[in-house]
């Protein structure tokens, strides 16, 4: 336990037909929020009004309720959105993340990749975080490993599949805590809260070489069901699982935040938004900050129907996707010269 209550706000993103809502969890009910149709825009009022979006949101609040179990379930006319987006312009939405932040991502990339005794890459970086990785507050410290996932049209909410695209080799639950930002109009980055997230990787191809790691993760990945508010992120029991046909074929709990990681939340903040490019007035950004843990790392591959489910301490329900596997044969794609 981190020793910090639960936080007591959290938001989702509903949508029924072409209408969008946003919601406060007051379990087992959604309370739905008036004057905003998006935690975007709800945000961005908070931003302009220099207040907390905890705040705004409570503002908000009306008397009207949803039961969370229909919605949650998929029994509802309102279904789950991811917990953030960028409404008007997916693109808009960089999803990007840090690796080798956890004691045993590095093992399992050292297990993955080494040929002998000798020092990995991986194992080399992940030696230079702990090293480095946790400056004074105020201070910079050495850059952890970064990769682009892509833009918000890979986002996937709960309950909807994950795939594994036909030049994918395999697909595998990367379950992890994701940070969720906006940039205010003065290019100024705000983190607005945190979400659970599936990363979801294809580790088979990354196996073959740690250098195929870029392309292992363009593929599509999950948040939510929940956006918290401020949540507790100095040490976060995680449990991920795998059921098959109903049952649980694999599960393991593993732990999350600052307290387990090599690099402060400061340090990977920093390095995420040194970038120009990542300081762009009115983008998203969803940054998520690895785990410690991964089936594949137990010998289990994942086939087609099974369901992911990422459940974090704090962060409200669990986060679930069935997997899908692109059947067919794949086609090359032709670049024509203008």
């Amino acid at each position: 336990m981190s020793g910090r209550a639960e936080s007591k706000t959290r938001l989702v993103q509903l949508k029924k037909g072409m209408v969008r809502r946003v919601a406060l969890v007051q379990e087992p009910h959604l309370r739905r929020l008036d004057g905003c149709s998006s935690v975007y825009e709800l945000a961005n009022f908070a931003v302009a009004a220099n207040v907390k979006l905890s705040k705004a949101a409570e503002q908000r609040a009306t008397g009207q309720t949803l039961d969370y179990d229909d919605v949650y379930d998929g029994q509802s006319e309102w279904h789950l959105l991811p917990p953030i987006d960028h409404p008007d312009e997916p693109t808009r939405c960089l999803v990007s993340g840090t690796g080798l932040t956890h004691m045993g991502s590095a093992r399992d990339r050292q297990a993955m990749h080494a040929s002998s005794e000798a020092e990995t890459d991986s194992m080399r970086m992940f030696r230079w975080g702990v090293e480095a990785g946790r400056p004074e507050s105020g201070k910079i410290g050495i850059p952890p490993e970064w990769f682009y996932k892509g833009t918000g049209n890979l986002l996937r909410a709960h309950g909807q599949a994950l795939e594994v695209p036909l030049y994918a080799e395999d697909g595998g639950e990367e379950g992890e805590i994701a940070g969720i930002y906006v940039i205010a109009p003065n290019g100024a980055p705000y983190r607005i809260g945190m979400a659970c997230g599936n990363e979801f990787s294809d580790h088979r191809f990354e196996k073959r070489n740690y250098l195929n790691l870029a392309g292992s993760k363009l593929r599509t990945c999950s948040l939510g069901p929940e956006l918290v508010l401020d949540p507790p992120f100095e040490s976060v029991p995680v449990e991920v699982k795998v059921e098959r046909a109903g049952v649980a074929l694999w599960s393991k709990i593993f732990r999350t935040g600052e307290q387990e990681m090599c690099h402060s939340l400061e340090n990977l903040e920093h390095h995420h938004f040194k970038f120009e490019g990542h300081r762009r007035p009115g983008d998203v950004h969803v940054h998520f900050f690895g785990t410690d843990c991964l089936s594949f790392g137990d010998g289990v591959h994942l086939e087609d129907g099974d369901v992911m489910q990422i459940k974090p301490e704090g962060f409200g329900r669990p986060l679930r996707n069935p997997l899908r596997v692109v059947t067919g044969a794949p086609t090359l794609v032709k670049v024509t010269s203008l």
